[in-house]
């Protein structure tokens, strides 16, 4: 018997009552709204109320073709880092774009414009390099761009399989952060989403230490009630979601 069941066995011999066993009390849903919420809704319609609830929760939410992808991904390049050397945080050494080490590339056609990239040459999240150094590489990046595997289109919010390629701190460490989403990977909310990570873990066809659902930037109002956005992590994000995809 381990530990655990010795601790809870002599908590109910305290209390007088039988154990509680989860087995004997399955849970019964009361509605399905978790299945029901948003659902049959086109990807057209999903992806327009993902960019209202992702703009409510201070996102920049662009979209884009699979050909016109390399395009956009250089002018948030341009806007954040070449255009932007006054920037303080650049001043300080944050002048770098961080990448992640993806397979994904391939599938975005971003292979070329990945290899063609020198202002600013990219670092990136080197698989076996260490967690001190890539943690140290990411804290210094003046921008990041990453891939999601969903966006839940109720809450504007990505979800991210941290992987060797692209490890937690990657997305919460740079000034600046775009994250590429398929339109077609547009969830409406939590659930649909976790139908898909659940089985897949499961069957080891996914295996990571953790999955990040994000929000936005963050945001605190618990100064004098003033909203501050990007507090803690980047100071902006931008959701790209390439449509034929």
């Amino acid at each position: 018997m381990t530990d655990r069941e010795t601790f809870l066995n002599h908590l109910a011999e305290q209390s007088g009552r039988p154990r509680h066993q989860l087995k004997d009390n399955p849970l019964v849903p009361i509605n399905d709204l978790p299945e029901s919420t948003l659902s049959g809704k086109t990807q057209d319609e999903l992806l327009a109320i993902a960019k209202e609830n992702s703009e409510k929760v201070n996102v920049t939410f662009q979209t884009t073709s699979k050909a016109d992808l390399p395009q956009a991904l250089n002018a948030f390049i341009k806007a954040k880092l070449t255009d932007n050397k006054d920037d303080p945080y650049q001043a300080n050494g944050h002048d770098h774009l961080l990448l992640p080490s993806s397979d994904l590339y391939k599938d975005f056609d971003l292979e070329g414009w990945r290899d063609g990239l020198t202002d600013p040459k990219p670092t990136y999240w080197m698989p076996g390099a260490g967690r001190d150094a890539n943690i140290d590489t990411a804290e210094r990046a003046g921008a990041a761009i990453a891939f999601a595997d969903f966006l839940l289109a109720e809450s504007g919010t990505i979800t991210i399989t941290t992987t060797p390629g692209q490890g937690r701190a990657f997305h919460f460490l740079p000034v600046h952060y775009l994250s590429i989403i398929r339109k077609s990977n547009i969830l409406p909310r939590t659930r649909q989403a976790m139908d898909y990570y659940a089985p897949a873990l499961a069957s080891g066809e996914i295996k990571t230490s953790n999955i990040n659902f994000v929000t936005g930037p963050s945001n605190t109002g618990d100064i004098e009630m003033v909203l501050v956005v990007g507090v803690h992590g980047p100071l902006d994000m931008t959701y790209l979601v390439v449509e034929d995809m």
